[in-house]
């Protein structure tokens, strides 16, 4: 495993948070893909080894895109919200991460 490779803390900061979305479901259903929001500086090993050291699972491969932001006006000021990245994971054959059973504990 690549674990030994990075810090504790640094996987625990990698992560965001889970992408629930239609897409994300379609995506998890078809391809055996999980879709997480991630720290814009992550690098495709660091996310593999978060999410095998969280979720106890292991990654096939990992691709990631780069959102950008959308400009937003409230009134006359015109804000941007802040680009943000997000990681496909690409599991095992037979493995999965179910999100509502993990809240329970």
């Amino acid at each position: 495993m690549s674990t030994q490779q990075f810090s504790q803390e640094r996987l625990m900061n990698v992560l965001l948070a889970p992408q629930i979305s239609e897409k994300a479901t379609y995506v998890a259903d078809k391809n055996e893909q999980v879709i997480f929001r991630v720290a814009t500086d992550a690098t495709k090993p660091e996310i593999k080894a978060a999410v095998e050291m969280m979720f106890k699972v292991s990654v096939n491969s990992v691709q990631v895109a780069c959102v950008k932001g959308k400009v937003k006006r409230s009134g006359r000021v015109i804000g941007r919200r802040n680009d943000w990245k997000k990681a496909y994971v690409c599991l095992a054959p037979g493995q999965e991460i179910n999100f509502a059973a993990n809240e329970q504990g």
